[in-house]
């Protein structure tokens, strides 16, 4: 009998005749749309703050770090709670690049089975946290535990795609990176209705919520991995001619082991680390930065600033804030599909020229708007480089397949992805840091981002010199044909004169893929309707 590990396997979920590429995608939905809820964790900041005093925060003045991580009389500070964040992102990157050799080895199922394991064993652990109040159990149950599964989860649908869609490398990555800019949109509102559901007049509701989305996560991602297939070794979809030599654009392959010691890798790395800090520092901060800079003009008051406003008004700016901050989520979700689609006909090189050239003409165009007052403009200034953050991260998949070739992109673009964990405490550090420094210096509150937005716009500068220093890899660091041969070497079903296959990949709309879309579908557009109602107080 063969044993259950084997079932999962590489070589046993290799597709057979009569298999549909595009039963892959919604696959691959499944688990970056469970693990972006990560986004959305904000919900649970306040929440958490008042988990023992329910109604207000119990304060307990001059606690230690480790007083904060195992006490069980005071409620915690929102800060020490959102490090949660900080360290998903860290274990995300650490994970992706510790494991990427794994993952290429295993295959996307058995890999995405693991993510599903630790993102959902981090949500129980962590309900045990609350449940105790231990704060260090929060920060090792989704912070630790959930960040490496975020990290497996996040590398190995985007590989497979791209050996499933070698004719549209962009577009392929754009749909299941997209999934994971929209897992906050699901997630977020579900957990604020979950909490809703289990609140009482002496429970918020949270670790009950944490328990719950573990669950329902663990179904999906499960789901999700057991759908995933890989192409048989030298398929390329039944039509489709491979162009010919392209520039920055190879057939060749390079080896885990030698990736990192080129200069390409390293280019890459910063491009994608300082997109990345500019776009998640202005995320990081939309709500506050727009409720500070327009204060009053947001509601109508045009003379009145942020802090002049009394407790209702200041409430109601606080909606169009949150407002505002699902309108950027919208934008970073469509512009992780839109530019990573259009990336395929203007080629990667030039669409991160694009991010990098025209975000720091908006960067350096914000502080006028915000000037003016022309709040139309501001928003729609932030949206556009919301709209190129997202597209950022799902465009280097493809540019790293392009550079390097697909035989071994999870494990590189595994590694590629420290620096999103770099990204992830430089973008908000420098932004939180440098308007504490302004208003310490007695600048206004609506003006003290201005320096920050130059700082950022700065970045880009930076990113646009390094993105033009990357050239084709020279010859020398491609592997001889015959050892990627043996690498290749799987039972397949493949025609021995074309190579082409025997019906494997053909598309269409069957009975199983519009199933298969529908399950990621009906929860991404709920979740769509969800944030566009919310986005629509910018405009009464």
């Amino acid at each position: 009998m063969e044993a259950p590990a084997k079932r999962f396997g590489r070589d046993v979920i290799i597709a057979g005749p009569g298999f549909n590429r595009w039963l892959v995608p919604p696959a691959a939905l499944a688990i970056h749309l469970c693990i972006g809820m990560s986004y959305g964790f904000s919900v649970f900041w306040l929440p958490l703050s008042r988990a023992i005093g329910i109604t207000a925060p119990v304060t307990c003045k001059g606690l230690s770090l480790l007083d904060a991580l195992t006490t069980t009389t005071c409620d915690w500070q929102v800060n020490d709670v959102k490090t949660t964040f900080t360290l998903f992102f860290v274990f995300l990157g650490s994970a992706a690049a510790v494991f990427g050799a794994w993952v290429e080895r295993e295959g996307p199922r058995r890999t995405g089975m693991a993510a599903a394991m630790c993102w959902s064993l981090g949500f129980v652990i962590s309900a045990m946290g609350i449940v105790t109040h231990q704060l260090w159990l929060i920060w090792l149950g989704s912070g630790a535990i959930g960040g490496i599964g975020l990290g497996l989860g996040y590398i190995a649908p985007v590989s497979t795609l791209i050996k499933w869609f070698p004719d549209r490398r962009g577009m392929a990555t754009g749909m299941a990176i997209m999934g994971f800019g929209g897992g906050a949109m699901i997630g977020a509102p579900l957990a604020d209705q979950l909490m809703n559901e289990f609140r009482s007049s002496t429970d918020l509701g949270v670790w009950q919520t944490f328990a719950a989305l573990g669950a329902i996560h663990l179904v999906f991602m499960l789901g999700g991995s057991l759908g995933f297939r890989v192409p048989p070794s030298g398929w390329i979809p039944t039509g489709w001619t491979p162009p010919a030599a392209r520039p920055m654009v190879t057939a060749q392959h390079v080896h885990l082991k030698d990736a990192h010691k080129t200069r390409q890798f390293w280019l890459i790395w910063w491009v994608l680390c300082l997109n990345v800090s500019a776009g998640i520092g202005v995320l990081a901060m939309a709500s506050p930065m727009l409720q500070e800079i327009f204060g009053g003009k947001l509601i109508g008051a045009v003379d009145v600033g942020f802090a002049q406003l009394d407790d209702s008004q200041k409430k109601a700016v606080a909606t169009i804030g949150a407002g505002f901050t699902g309108l950027l989520s919208l934008f970073n979700i469509v512009g992780r599909f839109f530019w990573a689609s259009l990336s395929d006909r203007l080629g990667r090189k030039l669409t991160y020229t694009t991010f990098f050239a025209l975000g720091l003409t908006l960067y350096a165009l914000a502080p006028a708007s915000a000037r003016a007052g022309v709040i139309a403009a501001f928003v729609a200034i932030m949206c556009v480089i919301l709209s190129m953050y997202g597209g950022g991260f799902a465009t280097v998949p493809a540019y790293l397949a392009d550079i390097f070739g697909t035989q071994f992109v999870s494990a590189i673009h595994g590694r590629i992805l420290t620096a999103w964990s770099a990204a992830a405490i430089l973008g908000p550090t420098v932004v939180t840091y440098l308007r504490q420094v302004q208003l310490d210096a007695g600048v206004p509150s609506d003006r003290a981002y201005d320096r920050t937005m130059y700082i950022l716009s700065s970045f880009l500068v930076v990113g646009l010199i390094v993105n033009q220093l990357i050239r084709s890899l020279a010859p020398r660091w491609y592997m001889p044909e015959s050892a990627v041969a043996e690498l290749q070497r799987k039972p397949a079903t493949l025609d021995a004169d074309t190579g082409s296959s025997h019906g494997i990949g053909l598309g269409g709309l069957t009975p199983g893929v519009t199933v298969a879309w529908l399950a990621v579908g009906i929860p991404l557009l709920w979740g769509f309707w969800v944030t566009v109602s919310k986005a629509l107080v910018l405009f009464h």
